[in-house]
């Protein structure tokens, strides 16, 4: 008597992640797990069949850089990241994360103070987080992911801000640094976590994440604050548990970079040490970036070091919204921080920095900066070699909502430019709406500098407007996303809700691909699923026989004519409270199951979304209870 299978994927071309040649095949899953692949199975001994023909059939899709552990406390199903084809998300990046619960000691709120700026999340939706994150430990934190009924997999790792604070203290982690006793306390910590089978660390040295609440504002996250020493003995932990680090690089700094990095070399360190770093982009502002980027992977992977080290890519042009002031890039211009450290509800603080003169002559310097004149400034605003990420170009910068309807669509400089002309031909101004705005526009706002404050005072937060501030090469794109030692995936979901979305970053790299031909998509799936599942460490990412079934199926034709952009839009969230910016890709993910049941039917989510427990808390696949068992009673 033939076996009965749960399902069969019926007749899909398979790109099962190997990088080898695509085939049609069914695929049949029993038990949660793929049972059988090929071409003589038996349709009728299944209980569901779900027509794949004419589609591609994919191992679930990895989204390396995440920041859904916030999200997932909402929406175990992690909806937003599901119907884009993902099923494994690692979380927990940029030493930010919920692995020792809120933290809440001595009227600090550390989960609010951290988060709040540097991934521009609104400090009420930060506070019904930590609400819910009433652990206490690492192992505490996988427990509460385990009772979750997740909708697909989630990585958590231990981050790096949060065991500063853990052990010093939020006072005493941002004020001084971190003794031996301090470091002992760390390394133990870090070294229990490994056992309990954290697949990893993350750290950030950014040199413009802040803390958001008094008396802090000004006050740089805890893990700035650790020096070189501290992360070569923390690295030393994961090198002994052959565990990953994400990082982000001290980008003003290039020795500190070389130096921080060179920490994944073989050579020097006696075992490579799996580096993860943000992130390899065409940055408009400074194209050296780029290269410095290309230079460093080559280096560090090169027999000279012995490393193992990848960048992460994103598959699209960084195209990041501002509400008014208030986005990431802005934090590394001190006269834009200053509106950034106010909280979003405080709209006098606003205004009253907006009006005073010496704030207007330090906000005019800035914007000038580079744009005349001679002097290096200029010459580095030429050569494409500034350090800021934001490059301040008017004709880059678009209007989204917030001023008068019809400069919706046009630049910044379109706008200006019109003003300045309607200034002797008031007959310019096209609505009675766009008049008002011009008579209300101070003389001053005749220039770069003054247009922007006045934007800015009159329209503050309900000002949305956007820009590309990398990436904008499409060529260059590609080229980074087939790189060998590059992983794509800097997509930063959950994060950042009213900036931007990359949820379905995947989707847009496999389209990159698949413009190219189907060797290049079938090495992308490898390079979205395999590739990342074995450098992190844990059991996702394939779909040989045994394997869970995490399964997606792709129309190649719905994936060819995919506009991204035309599809992102802002919907409300009522768990939050709050807006979001997501990515509409209905119709070209057509399904997705998670541990063989489908959560996605590529219109709508099905019953199990959210109600099953379908999805894993992974970890690391050198991991067993019964290793964490005798390494608890060897204690």
């Amino acid at each position: 008597m033939s076996e009965r299978y749960d399902c069969i994927i019926a007749g899909g071309l398979v790109i099962d992640g190997t990088g080898g040649a695509p085939a049609i095949e069914d695929v049949a899953i029993r038990a949660g797990r793929v049972a059988a692949r090929g071409t003589g199975l038996d349709r009728s001994n299944a209980d569901q069949i779900i027509d794949a023909q004419g589609h591609w059939v994919l191992p679930g899709l990895l989204d390396i850089h995440t920041h859904l552990d916030l999200e997932v406390e909402f929406d175990p199903a992690l909806k937003e990241a599901v119907r884009h084809g993902t099923t494994t998300v690692l979380m927990s990046n940029c030493s930010l994360g919920l692995a020792f619960g809120n933290q809440r000691r001595n009227g600090d709120d550390p989960l609010v103070d951290c988060f709040a700026r540097v991934e521009n999340m609104p400090k009420p939706v930060l506070r019904k987080v930590a609400d819910k994150a009433t652990w206490t430990s690492p192992a505490g934190y996988y427990a509460h992911l385990d009772e979750l009924a997740l909708g697909c997999n989630v990585i958590p790792m231990i981050p790096h801000s949060m065991l500063r604070i853990e052990v010093m203290g939020l006072s005493g982690a941002v004020t001084r640094k971190a003794d031996e006793d301090d470091l002992r306390q760390m390394e133990d910590v870090l070294e229990k976590a490994m056992t309990e089978g954290y697949p990893g660390f993350s750290t950030d040295a950014l040199p413009f994440h802040f803390l958001s609440e008094d008396p802090n504002r000004r006050v740089k996250i805890p893990s700035q604050f650790g020096q070189y020493r501290e992360l070569k003995r923390l690295t030393n932990v994961l090198r002994r548990h052959d565990r990953l680090w994400q990082a982000t690089p001290p980008k003003d700094n290039p020795l500190a970079v070389l130096r921080n990095f060179s920490l994944t070399s073989g050579r020097l360190h006696g075992r490579p040490l799996k580096v993860t770093a943000v992130a390899a982009m065409d940055v408009a502002s400074n194209k050296s970036l780029r290269r410095l980027a290309l230079l460093l992977t080559r280096l560090f992977n090169s027999p000279l070091f012995g490393g193992y080290f990848r960048f992460q890519a994103l598959a699209a042009p960084f195209k990041l919204f501002w509400d008014g002031p208030i986005n990431p890039l802005a934090e590394e211009i001190p006269a834009l921080r200053e509106l950034n450290e106010l909280d979003l509800e405080d709209v006098a603080g606003r205004r009253a920095l907006l009006d005073d003169p010496a704030f207007q002559s330090r906000f005019s310097k800035m914007w000038m900066t580079g744009k005349s004149g001679f002097g290096l400034n200029r010459l580095k605003r030429l050569l494409k070699a500034e350090t800021l990420s934001f490059d301040r170009d008017f004709s880059e910068m678009v209007f989204h909502s917030g001023g008068p309807d019809i400069w919706t669509g046009e630049t910044f400089a379109q706008v200006l430019g019109r003003f300045q002309a309607w200034r002797s031909d008031p007959s310019l101004a096209r609505t009675p709406g766009e008049r008002a705005a011009f008579e209300a526009m101070p003389e001053a706002a005749a220039e770069e500098p003054g247009f922007m404050l006045h934007l800015l005072r009159t329209y503050d937060l309900s000002l949305r407007w956007w820009t590309v501030s990398a990436n904008r090469d499409p060529e260059i794109v590609r080229a980074l996303l087939n790189h060998p030692q590059i992983l794509p995936g800097f997509n930063d979901s959950g994060a950042h809700i009213t900036n931007m979305a990359f949820y379905d970053g995947n989707l847009r790299g496999l389209q990159i691909a698949q413009a190219e031909s189907m060797d290049r998509v079938a090495s992308q799936v490898r390079r979205m699923t395999r590739d990342p599942a074995q450098f992190i460490g844990v059991d996702a990412g394939t779909m040989e026989i045994g394997d869970r079934a995490d399964l997606v199926v792709i129309d190649p034709e719905a994936l060819r004519a995919y506009d991204s952009e035309a599809r992102s839009r802002f919907i409300w969230r009522e768990d939050y409270g709050h807006e979001q910016m997501v990515n509409r890709s209905d119709g070209v993910v057509r399904c997705v199951l998670v541990s063989g049941v489908e959560v996605w039917d590529g219109e709508r989510f099905t019953d199990a979304a959210g109600r099953q427990t379908l999805g894993r808390a992974l970890r690391h696949t050198s991991w067993s209870p019964q290793r964490e068992t005798l390494q608890v009673a060897a204690e």
